[in-house]
């Protein structure tokens, strides 16, 4: 593998400062560029032996829709990394529960996606990380917020459906292991999910137990929670300013989430790429101690802050 890192950003200059301080001087290289631009992803990738496609994203904006984003751009970086000629391999970062078939438009453009870097980069190896769990995550975090600043959490259906949330830095393992390999990896699906199975409501309360705050809980059923988060999604196009971004009432998250999203029976694992992969409980959910009340060492369980809040 090289030595030098190529990471194309738009937007902000600062947004990728703290990146350049992971690696030695001058290995990791922010470029900008636009993705909508095929010379502009040219250039970013002219130097280039190795593409990992990291770009996704869970809701809609004004300007960027699932389709786009998570297919249409994944098609157009393989396409130009075949017309290179020196890429030797492309990692393809998905979704576990991509279908054609899921009640989520994301995860059917992941699918679509998958389908389509293969048809224009054939070798190409496609990781269908679980719901991804870590410093910057979108759903411990969001979670927390909502119940600091408003002490519950609502969950949908009782939070009953089944994921199976992996560690971050599994994953980011898992696709370094897979560009050191002899190749065995190339041209294959592997589906990344924590050694555990939880429900939502059970992730939650990890949440919770982490933060050491008293679980509170209100039940959204499925089509109330429909009805709350459609709004945005029919207005999304219609008016001419932006939206908030959602946080819990995600619309098209609700949707994935009406349905287990596991590790298939038969798939290809992280045992296949020789990494065992952390529980959640402990480190990797540490970063949720900056929600803590009384500061990162405030009480040692759940139930010293439940007794002495009673006393």
């Amino acid at each position: 593998m090289g030595s030098q890192v190529l990471v194309p950003f738009r937007g902000c200059e600062d947004s990728h400062r703290h990146l350049k301080l992971m690696g030695d001087l001058g290995q990791i290289v922010p470029m900008k560029y636009n993705p909508r631009d095929v010379n502009s992803i040219k250039a970013v990738m002219a130097r280039s032996n190795v593409v990992i496609n990291l770009i996704g994203r869970e809701y809609e904006t004004r300007n960027y829709g699932f389709e786009e984003v998570n297919h249409r751009m994944a098609e157009q970086l393989a396409m130009i990394s075949t017309e290179h000629g020196g890429i030797m391999r492309f990692i393809q970062v998905s979704s576990l529960g991509a279908s054609a078939t899921s009640p989520s438009r994301m995860l059917r453009a992941k699918a679509a996606g998958e389908e389509s870097v293969l048809k224009e980069f054939p070798e190409a190896t496609i990781m269908r990380p679980a719901t991804m769990i870590g410093t910057e995550d979108r759903i411990l975090n969001r979670w927390a917020q909502f119940a600091k600043n408003w002490s519950f959490l609502p969950v949908v259906n009782d939070g009953s459906t089944k994921i199976q949330p992996v560690y971050v830095a599994d994953v980011a393992a898992a696709i370094v292991n897979s560009l050191k390999d002899d190749g065995t990896s190339m041209g294959k699906t592997y589906e990344l999910g924590g050694p555990e199975i939880y429900t939502v409501h059970e992730l939650a309360d990890l949440m919770y137990e982490t933060i050491r705050e008293w679980p509170r809980y209100i039940n959204v059923p499925l089509p109330v929670a429909k009805a709350i988060a459609s709004p945005r999604e029919m207005l999304l196009n219609k008016v001419p300013f932006p939206l908030p971004t959602p946080s819990i009432f995600n619309l098209d998250q609700i949707n994935a989430f009406s349905v287990d999203t596991l590790v298939s029976e038969n798939a290809l694992t992280f045992a296949d790429l020789g990494i065992m992969p952390h529980k959640l409980k402990g480190y990797p959910v540490e970063f949720l101690v900056c929600y803590r009340k009384g500061g990162p060492s405030f009480g040692s369980t759940v139930s010293e802050k439940i007794q002495s809040y009673e006393l």
